[in-house]
């Protein structure tokens, strides 16, 4: 039995996915394996560990009295079978430590439906399960997301994850760590949490709206006008401005302090931190917590539905902040600006497998644009194909294969990066540079173009002798595409994520670029 008793008192802790966070080691990864597998194992042994069971109408007469459940009824019967019907909450006539832990987390008090009435054995039984009951519902909405429409209506072509909860149940019962260790999913998902507590507590602030003094279109630091007070307040509210900041001999000149509070705030929502306060900064402060809390419940939802690690050499696109992450061992390497698709042609959300870089690529056009922009400019034009180094190469007269030949005036500029998908999109060079200072980056077709192509084909190509960096820099100045085949290939996600949490505690907000988030928001707060 003490062999019984250690496994019981094992922890076990859920593996987390760090797409904006650090993953935790192999060796930590394979340890947490091992021990969950050792406590599954003891539940699935003969051995008894529990002096109550329930008997055989238990589960028939609980939902009876609460129907409610009924959807969770496969699941709970599943779970004590195979426990051998023995109770998972209680040890004796008392709740356990992880029961307590549970109900903690899940909200469930005394003045819930069910009261925790341990006076009786039927209520006994009940008790134990409504909480397993509970569980599964709570396990279903935080674990697999708040609802079943298919994803693809939401414009998410990522693989939804799938959690055998039935055995993070099992765990669960035989531990007494802090239960919070279990919540889903990841490190990025307990700092929005966090988060989210601060800016519920602002939720019945007065939010007035904050509009430009008349003849006024910004305000430059050593103006004088008097939004600046109600902005230094504002910006106090939201965390940007010092609370112990002592009284400003005047409250209505833009000093250095308030300058820099204002450069924080621009800098965590994606706008040119200069010190500026002009339409941009206006329009983000006056921006209510209740609709920022949205915000964060949408993206903590989206956390849900994905696998439980990032790939540990993943690029990483989030479209609403406009750039891109190179991960290497589960570090963050690289980090550039990027342009996706306009929202006509939206950059679609997906994972791949980079495959290829191709050096002074060639651009097929898209048979869409040849369409839609090309032929009217053709027949405009007579010089147009050839001022634009461009050829027919195949198709009809009313619907030619246009490519454009390498070289500066390429679209797809000096090189290209391949990962085959079912929607056409790639990331590649251009030679449009002055896109990438603005802060609203969705200007492309829907493939995505990188600030720093050179950098990055030099990092994906390090491992191969054949090509090091001054061999790319030719092949990048040639007047023929080379293709080159990575010999281990890289995972690429492209997500979508107005909100996170860095490394500082700093929470960034983003604009709905495409209105993901406004069709998300109809289906989890309607």
């Amino acid at each position: 039995m003490r062999r019984l008793r250690d496994a019981l008192g094992s922890r076990v802790f859920i593996v987390a996915l760090a797409i904006f966070a650090a993953c935790a080691s192999p060796n930590t990864r394979a340890d947490r394996a091992k021990r969950a597998a050792e406590i599954a194992q003891t539940f699935e042994s003969a051995e008894p560990y529990s002096p109550r069971h329930l008997d055989t109408l238990a589960l028939a007469s609980f939902l009876a009295a609460h129907p409610t459940y009924r959807a969770e009824s496969s699941a709970i019967a599943a779970f004590y079978e195979r426990r051998g019907q023995q109770f998972a909450w209680f040890i004796g006539d008392s709740l356990t430590t992880h029961a307590d832990a549970f109900r903690s987390l899940a909200g469930l008090g005394d003045s819930t439906t069910l009261p925790l009435d341990t006076a009786c054995d039927s209520c006994v039984a009940a008790t134990e399960l409504y909480l397993t009951a509970e569980f599964f519902r709570y396990a279903a909405r935080d674990y697999g997301g708040h609802f079943s429409l298919d994803l693809r209506e939401l414009e998410w072509f990522i693989p939804r994850a799938k959690r055998d909860v039935g055995r993070l149940l099992d765990s669960l019962a035989s531990s007494t760590a802090d239960l919070s260790a279990y919540e889903p999913l990841h490190p990025q998902y307990q700092r929005l949490r966090r988060a989210l507590a601060s800016l519920r507590a602002l939720e019945g602030s007065p939010w007035p709206e904050l509009t430009m003094p008349s003849g006024r279109r910004r305000i430059d630091p050593g103006d004088s006008t008097d939004l600046l007070d109600p902005i230094r307040e504002r910006l106090r509210l939201l965390g940007d401005h010092p609370a112990a900041e002592s009284v400003p001999t005047n409250r209505l000149l833009y000093d250095s302090a308030l300058v820099a509070s204002v450069q924080r705030f621009q800098t965590r929502h994606g706008l040119n931190a200069d010190g500026i306060i002009g339409a941009g900064v206006l329009r983000a402060l006056n921006i209510t917590p209740a609709v920022r809390v949205r915000t964060l419940l949408t993206t903590m939802e989206r956390l849900r539905w994905l696998p439980e690690r990032q790939p540990a050499n993943a690029l990483i696109v989030n479209i609403p902040s406009f750039r891109l992450l190179v991960f290497d061992d589960d570090r963050e390497v690289m980090s550039m600006p990027v342009v996706v698709g306009e929202h006509a042609t939206k950059t679609v959300i997906f994972t791949s497998n980079l495959t290829t870089v191709v050096l002074s690529p060639t651009w097929t056009v898209p048979s869409s644009i040849v369409r839609k922009e090309m032929l009217p400019k053709m027949r405009r034009d007579p010089s147009y194909l050839q001022r634009n180094h461009m050829e027919i190469i195949g198709g009809t007269a009313s619907l030619p294969t246009i490519r454009q030949r390498p070289g500066a005036h390429n679209a797809l500029g000096r090189v290209k990066f391949v990962f085959p998908n079912g929607f056409s999109i790639f990331m590649h060079d251009t030679p449009a540079k002055e896109l990438f200072a603005r802060e609203q980056r969705a200007f492309s077709h829907g493939c995505i173009r990188v600030s720093q192509p050179r950098e990055l084909a030099e990092f994906l190509l390090r491992d191969d002798s054949k090509w090091p960096p001054e061999r790319i820099a030719e092949g990048m100045l040639s007047e023929q595409e080379t293709p080159i085949r990575l010999t281990t290939p890289r995972p690429v996600w492209i997500v979508y994520f107005t909100a996170w949490v860095d490394d500082s505690g700093v929470l960034n907000l983003r604009e709905d670029v495409y209105g993901h988030d406004a069709r998300l928001a109809q289906e989890l707060f309607r």
